[in-house]
């Protein structure tokens, strides 16, 4: 089964959240936790990250946290992805994965190179704002 990588998942509900809040508010990891149940630490590792990739801007101190940098309109959810989780590698054989032990008996490792191809492409057109707005994959277009 093709899932979202759980990392995604949080870096997409902390971005949902934190565009709802007033222009320069701060959301800290652990309000954004306590908000959703989900796990602290990996929450704050997503939100480093984002940080590090300048998706968010950092502030530290007792009265720290998270605020939007980028504009949503700006990152697709390919771009969050590769930043989360590196590029897509839906099968062990594609170009980004490396190969598996049946690279050279398998005759599908084209076809599956094409398909992640496209999933990637896919990813690249489904704008966050958009995807936020639940507009997100009206305009998708897989080529």
């Amino acid at each position: 089964m093709f899932k979202i990588n759980k990392k995604i998942e949080y870096a997409l509900l902390s971005l949902n959240y934190m565009r709802r809040k007033e222009a320069g508010q701060l959301t800290s990891a652990k309000e954004i936790s306590s908000v959703f149940n989900i796990p602290f630490a990996p929450t704050a590792r997503v939100l480093q990250i984002m940080a590090q990739n300048g998706v968010l801007q950092a502030s530290q101190g007792v009265h720290g946290g998270y605020r939007l940098k980028k504009k949503l309109s700006e990152i697709s959810l390919g771009d969050l992805n590769n930043i989360i989780a590196g590029p897509i590698q839906i099968a062990s054989c594609s170009k980004h994965a490396g190969a598996c032990n049946l690279t050279s008996l398998c005759a599908m490792t084209g076809s599956m190179n094409a398909l992640n191809s496209k999933v990637q492409n896919l990813f690249n057109t489904v704008i966050l704002e958009d995807f936020f707005n639940q507009k997100g994959l009206d305009r998708a277009k897989i080529t």
